[in-house]
């Protein structure tokens, strides 16, 4: 079972998805960083302001102070969870909060002396670095520095706070724990989310994809499923409408192929058999011409057949070009009565309904009307009996030009009307009443106005009439 289409939409999106979280994970954490190092920034230039006022408002620099002082820097430093030290100008520490400091007198704040760079930007107003201060540090600090005053406002030294970033390391590691976990519940319902709606969407075209297969295979039957009111249904409703299309080709192809074979197998034979029967002198002489006029009417009737199906083929094709003229109907009514007048007057049939509608006027190709009225009232002669009657009737409405032509007779079977315009649809199936029909003249008829836009219906009463009339639009 093939799920491509599943799996490049449900990845992609999921990739899509995944990249999404990192990259705001990635921001988030330039957001949460830059914003702690600018809080640990002002806390510490504020403490270390606040160290270096109380150095430069003090005149005794009695060692009281100095004892008095290391207890101010060791509680900023505990505040700042840091350490603060002070150094002179020349950037050595004389003064730190740090236990070893208090212990021994020295310790890594006071590891040499300040580089020359940070007494030079402190001495501006203040210093802040990320970093190891001048390789003082073994991991990374944030350092603040700034400079404390003499009586005479020049710069006495400089006063230093650094807390280590790992703290903030610490907490930005916890945030970004919690932001894991609260990310990885959302998450794993919208996966869940995903893996059902990518499924709902590629499911109707895994569908498409087997009927498609299928089809290939002759095989027309597999419907789609329809389920909701979007694209994707819209698609299944049209896939099945195209499948049922193709199931009728197929049938009407079937049946065209068996009709056609039929057609022409059973006129074939007659003649075949006739033939042989004169040459090896089974029929005799005297019954000769008989059976050579059978023969003729089969040929006729194959020709029949061969220009009905060529007729057929270039309407179909589209190679018949529609070339409209303004005609008069009644008047291309009568050519036709006149061609059939023979058959009419064999049948004494009674022709009515031309006396009105002798001025409706029709633009249309007039070779396919008249071959379109021409098979119609071939139609009405063969099925009107001896003495009955054929009633054209042609007006003009608001809808377009109606033509009907009506006539007596057995008339057709309720449930045969419906087919009556397919081809080689035939209602005398056991040929008593018409021998010589191929089934293919009312399907021209239908193609034919269909080619025009018009409309052609039909309705009938068993034994009394039946009645075609065709809409041509205004």
């Amino acid at each position: 079972m093939k799920n491509r289409l599943f799996k490049k939409i449900f990845l992609s999106t999921a990739a899509a998805l995944i990249l999404s979280l990192i990259t705001i994970m990635i921001l988030l954490s330039f957001s949460v960083n830059s914003y702690l190092v600018r809080e640990k920034k002002a806390l510490l230039t504020d403490n270390c302001k606040t160290i270096s006022d109380v150095l430069s408002n003090e005149t005794d620099n009695t060692t009281s102070f100095y004892i008095s002082l290391n207890g101010i820097i060791k509680v900023v430093s505990e505040a700042v969870s840091g350490e603060a030290y002070v150094s002179d100008t020349d950037g050595n520490v004389f003064l730190c909060s740090c236990r070893e400091w208090k212990n021994e007198k020295t310790c890594i704040h006071a590891n040499g002396k300040i580089p020359q760079n940070v007494l030079d930007t402190a001495s501006e107003g203040s210093y802040f670095e990320v970093g190891n201060l001048g390789d003082r540090f073994r991991n990374t600090y944030y350092t603040a520095a700034m400079p404390f005053y003499s009586t005479d406002g020049s710069i006495a030294g400089y006063v230093y706070i650094s807390s280590p970033a790992a703290l903030l390391k610490d907490m930005w590691s916890e945030l970004s724990d919690i932001y894991i976990l609260c990310a990885a519940i959302p998450v794993t319902l919208l996966f869940i989310f995903l893996f059902f709606m990518t499924r709902k969407i590629t499911r109707p075209i895994h569908l498409m994809s087997e009927a498609a297969e299928n089809m290939s295979k002759g095989d027309f039957s597999k419907r789609i499923p329809i389920d909701g009111n979007d694209e994707i249904s819209d698609l299944a409703d049209t896939f099945n409408t195209m499948s049922n299309s193709l199931s009728q080709l197929e049938s009407m192809r079937r049946s065209f192929v068996a009709n056609v074979s039929h057609e022409l197998r059973t006129p074939m034979t007659t003649i075949g058999g006739f033939i042989d029967g004169i040459l090896d002198g089974t029929i005799p002489p005297e019954k000769r011409d008989y059976y050579l006029n059978v023969v003729s009417s089969e040929v006729k009737r194959l020709s029949r057949l061969v220009h009905s199906m060529l007729s057929l083929s270039k309407l179909e094709s589209g190679e018949q070009k529609v070339q409209p003229t303004e005609f008069v109907l009644t008047d291309l009514i009568c050519e036709v009565l006149i061609s059939q007048e023979q058959r009419i007057d064999e049948k004494n049939i009674n022709i009515t309904g031309l006396d009105s509608g002798n001025d409706v006027k029709l633009t249309a190709d007039r070779d396919l009307i008249y071959q379109a009225i021409y098979n119609l009232t071939d139609n009405a002669i063969k099925f009107t009996p001896d003495g009955g009657c054929i009633e054209f009737g042609v007006s003009k409405e608001k809808d377009g030009v109606h033509f009907k032509v009506c006539n007596d007779g057995k008339g057709i079977k309720p449930e045969e009307l419906q087919f009556v315009f397919d081809r080689f649809y035939k209602t005398d199936k056991s040929r008593s009443v018409n021998k010589d029909g191929v089934g293919l003249g009312l399907y021209i008829v239908k193609t034919i106005i269909d080619i025009h836009k018009g409309n052609i219906t039909v309705r009938s009463e068993p034994d009394r009439f039946t009645e075609f009339e065709i809409i041509f639009p205004a």
